[in-house]
């Protein structure tokens, strides 16, 4: 049997922009034209685009594989051509086992059906028994929360408990190879944080994950290898790492940046010991490097970088001069380069490094980049917030409840009976 699970080989795929006629006026006439003067080819093929342009790539068995690119690169034109709706214009696609995709959770879905219905309406669309689907009834439930509204009509559920319930029946749906496609974008955390593990435990089982998103830490957390599209061709396909930078790098590109100033950051650049690097373990040695250049004479100058959520909020801010590094100067035609080195004690999430060109004695602002880089953090256990604070807990034992005064001398006693700390402490 092969080891290739899904393999896109040379894949065209062309659409048409809007529609010629949007009235049964317009059509009559114009119908009365063509039969006479013959139909304009020109017109048609003016407004003919390729939506995929010579796609190519292989899936393993067993391997989660992203694909990211900005909108309007082809990626939902993929996962349609993947999945059967529709057929490529040119070129071929396999998949070699059994298919599930979470497309659109709620499609399928009757608003006048109870929860308990549209849990068999859904299962038989996604090709499960009947037998299969009340195998799995009972998990299925309990995987949604929505015990206490499953036999209510879903008219009535809200949008998150449409996903779900969606997501739950085609969760369970057991197939050889699973489409997702922005799913993880819907819910609440606890929701999109039991999405990753199931789809974790998909993978686990041996099926084959494609995973479709704009969130780019989930596609690092998750996909080993990625695809990167742009304008429906492949840029490059490689390591998640590899992939997430480079579209990082087109996106800056894409501002265009203007370097024409007497004094300005040049370049910037996040990356660990062994070369650039997007994706970070909360704890790991990251390096900043900035590289500014100068067409004049400057003095007592300071590189100050900040790291921000997406949100916007203050993480960390520091410069060179902070630090107890002098203040340099710069003559024309000259550049320097300074390399922040960095210890990230932060929660899992997603961070941006913002770089200033600085003056402090007259408090004066040369040059400022924001939201230079991109960089993501994951961790092995589940903490929230900014800071990691490398959390450990240990519990007692259950015992008929006795209120105790907590003195210092007695500190000893009253732990006496717990256990090990468990979490990621170093004892």
């Amino acid at each position: 049997m092969s080891n290739i699970a899904v393999e896109v080989d040379h894949v065209f795929k062309k659409f048409k922009r809007g529609e010629l006629y949007d009235s049964l006026r317009d059509l009559v006439p114009a119908l009365a034209s063509r039969f006479i003067k013959g139909q304009n080819k020109q017109v048609i093929e003016e407004r003919e685009f390729w939506a995929l342009h010579d796609v190519c790539f292989q899936v393993e068995r067993g391997e989660a594989f992203g694909i990211i690119g900005s909108n309007g690169s082809g990626k939902s034109t993929i996962l349609k051509l993947l999945c059967g709706i529709i057929k490529p214009t040119k070129g071929t696609i396999k998949a070699n086992g059994t298919l599930s995709a979470l497309i659109e959770v709620s499609a399928g879905f009757h608003p006048d059906l109870t929860g308990r219905e549209n849990i068999f309406l859904n299962g038989a669309i996604l090709g499960m028994s009947r037998k299969e689907i009340q195998k799995r009834f009972d998990a299925i439930v309990a995987f949604s929360g929505l015990v206490e509204f499953i036999d209510t009509p879903v008219k009535r559920y809200s949008s998150g408990m449409f996903a779900r319930l969606g997501f739950a029946v085609a969760a369970h749906v057991d197939p050889n190879i699973l489409i997702v496609d922005e799913v993880l974008s819907v819910g609440d955390f606890a929701f999109q944080k039991k999405c990753m593990e199931r789809m974790t435990q998909v993978m686990h089982n041996g099926a084959t994950v494609l995973f479709v998103s704009h969130n780019l830490r989930a596609v690092a957390d998750l996909c080993p290898r990625s695809l990167l599209l742009d304008r429906g061709r492949v840029l490059t396909v490689g390591p998640t790492d590899e992939v997430i930078r480079k579209y990082l790098v087109g996106a800056q590109e894409r501002q265009t940046r203007k370097l024409d100033r007497e004094l300005c950051i040049s370049d910037i650049q996040v990356r660990g010991l062994g070369g650039p690097r997007n994706h970070f373990q909360s704890g790991d040695r990251a390096y900043v490097d900035v590289e500014v250049y100068s067409r004049g004479n400057y003095e007592r100058l300071a590189v100050v970088i900040t790291i921000k959520t997406p949100e916007l909020v203050e993480v960390f801010n520091t410069s060179t001069e902070r630090l107890g590094a002098s203040s340099f100067s710069l003559h024309e035609g000259e550049g320097l380069t300074c390399s922040f080195a960095l210890d990230l004690h932060l929660a899992p999430g997603t961070y941006y490094v913002s770089v200033w060109l600085h003056r402090y004695d007259i408090q004066k602002e040369y040059d400022h980049w924001e939201s230079a880089e991109t960089f993501f953090v994951s961790a092995e256990h589940d903490v929230k917030g900014v800071a990691n604070l490398y959390p450990a807990v240990r519990i007692g034992e259950v015992k008929e409840y006795e209120p105790l005064v907590v003195q210092a001398e007695s500190e000893d006693r009253v732990v006496t009976n717990l256990g090990t700390y468990v979490g990621s402490r170093k004892e």
